[in-house]
C-alpha cells in the first residue's frame, strides 16, 4: 500500500523528520527557578517513544520578567544551557526531533496558573524579585480587566530585548534542539508589537502595518544569525486575533519574514484579548485549518495545522488536500501518547514500528498472534463522531 502523507518524511534544512506528526509546546507550569525538573524529561519521553517525529519543548523564556508564571523555563542566562540539553536528549534517544519554542510573555507576564483562575499574581515574600519581574510591553495597554498596565519598552531597551532572544537561540543549539520555534503569538510579546490594539507606540516601533512589524522582523533576523544554518526555523503565529491582526496581516508579515529564513509556520489564533476568537468554527474538528491552508498557499511557506485535530484519518485529510505540511496534536497526545503508533495502525501500517522496539516488538507479536481484538484505543476514526 502507499505509504500515508501523516508518516512520509519530511525534510526541512538539514533536519530529516521520520514523519510528519507533531507534539507542540504545551506549558507545564513544573520549572523550578527556570529549571526543568523530572516530569519535563517524562513529559516529552512519552511523546517521542509515542511515535512523534517532531517533539517541541515548551514556551522558554528569553528573559527572567518575560515568564509568564513561577514555574515556566527560562534560557536567559548560560547556567540554563545544561539542565534543559537533558530533555534534548531525551527526545533524540526516544527517535524524535528535539526542538523548542522561545517565547516572551510580555504584558501577560508575573501571572497565576491557569486553573487558579488566570489574572495577575499577587505580591509575596515568596517572591524576591517580584518587582524586578514586570510585565513589559510596546504600550501601557492592559491585557485585560484586573491585569496591570505593562510598562511600555523603551526605545533604547530594544536592542538589549533583541539580544535576549538571540542569545536564547545560541543557548537553544548549545543544548542540543534541532529546531527552533519563536513565540509570536496569543497576545505574547511579539504579537502584540503586530497589534494595533495592544501597540500604541508613535515612534519606528508603532503606527504604520510595517512599523508594527519592525520589532518581531528585528527579533528573527538577530535570532537567524545565531541559529545555525541546517537548522529550521519555525513561527507560531496568531492568524486571528480578533483585534486586527488577521489572515491577511499574517500573509504580508510572513512574506516580509520568509527572506530572512524562516521556514515554516504554525498556525494558531487568539490572544490579544481575553477574549476567544470569535471564529464561526471554534471548537469543531481542525477549526484552524483554514488559516493553515492560507499561509500555505498565499505566502508559499510550509505551515502546521493545529487544533482539535484528534483522529488518523483527519490528519491525514489534511496532509491529501495540500492543506498543511504538518500536523500538530497536542491535547490528544496528553490523553493518549502513543496517538502516532495508533494513527499508523488505523491508516493501515505496522504501526509498532513507529514505537521503541522494547513496546514495539511486544505488541507486534500480539498483534500476529490474532488475540482476537482491537487495542483499547480502538476506533474507526472521525467518521466515528460525524
Amino acid at each position: 500500500m502507499t505509504t500515508p502523507l501523516l508518516f512520509t518524511p519530511l525534510e526541512l534544512r538539514g533536519v530529516r523528520l521520520r514523519n510528519r506528526v507533531v507534539v507542540p509546546p504545551m506549558l507545564q507550569y513544573k520549572g523550578e527557578a527556570g529549571l526543568p525538573v523530572d516530569w519535563h524529561a517524562i513529559n516529552v519521553g512519552r511523546f517521542a517513544a509515542g511515535g512523534a517525529g517532531l517533539v517541541f519543548v515548551e514556551s522558554t523564556k528569553v528573559e527572567r520578567r518575560g515568564a509568564g508564571t513561577v514555574g515556566d523555563l527560562l534560557l536567559s542566562e548560560d547556567r540554563f544551557v545544561e539542565p534543559i540539553s537533558r530533555l534534548a536528549r531525551v527526545i533524540a534517544e526516544n527517535g524524535s526531533v528535539p526542538g523548542i519554542q522561545l517565547g516572551h510573555s510580555g504584558r501577560k507576564a508575573r501571572g497565576r496558573f491557569p486553573w487558579q483562575q488566570r489574572g495577575p499574581l499577587e505580591r509575596s515574600p515568596e517572591i524576591p524579585d517580584f518587582d524586578a519581574w514586570e510585565p513589559v510591553a510596546p504600550s501601557a495597554v492592559p491585557f485585560a480587566e484586573g491585569w496591570p498596565a505593562p510598562r511600555a519598552l523603551e526605545l533604547s531597551e530594544l536592542p538589549g530585548v533583541i539580544d535576549a532572544w538571540a542569545q536564547a537561540a545560541r543557548r537553544a543549539h548549545r543544548a542540543g534542539f534541532e529546531v527552533l520555534e519563536l513565540h509570536v503569538a496569543h497576545g505574547f510579546l511579539l504579537h502584540s508589537f503586530l497589534s494595533p490594539h495592544a501597540n500604541r507606540r508613535e515612534d519606528a516601533y508603532g503606527g504604520s502595518e510595517a512599523n508594527r512589524m519592525r520589532f518581531p522582523l528585528e527579533v528573527i533576523e538577530a535570532v537567524r544569525a545565531q541559529w545555525p544554518e541546517d537548522k529550521p526555523l519555525f513561527l507560531r503565529l496568531s492568524m486571528e486575533d480578533d483585534a486586527g491582526w488577521g489572515p491577511d496581516e499574517n500573509v504580508r508579515f510572513v512574506r516580509a519574514a520568509k527572506p530572512l529564513g524562516v521556514d515554516a509556520i504554525d498556525c494558531s489564533s487568539g490572544g490579544t484579548t481575553d477574549k476567544p476568537p470569535s471564529l464561526p468554527t471554534v471548537n469543531t474538528y481542525g477549526f484552524q485549518v483554514p488559516w493553515a491552508a492560507k499561509l500555505r498557499r498565499e505566502a508559499e511557506i510550509p505551515t502546521m495545522a493545529v487544533g482539535l485535530i484528534i483522529h488518523g484519518d483527519q490528519a491525514e485529510r489534511i496532509l491529501q488536500d495540500g492543506d498543511a505540511d504538518l500536523i500538530a496534536v497536542g491535547r490528544e497526545f496528553l490523553h493518549n501518547p502513543n496517538w502516532a503508533v495508533d494513527a499508523a495502525l488505523k491508516l493501515g501500517l505496522d504501526g509498532y514500528d513507529v514505537a521503541p522496539v522494547q513496546a514495539g516488538w511486544w505488541l507486534s507479536q500480539r498483534a500476529k498472534r490474532g488475540f482476537g481484538g482491537n487495542p483499547s484505543t480502538w476506533q474507526t476514526g472521525r467518521a466515528a463522531d460525524d
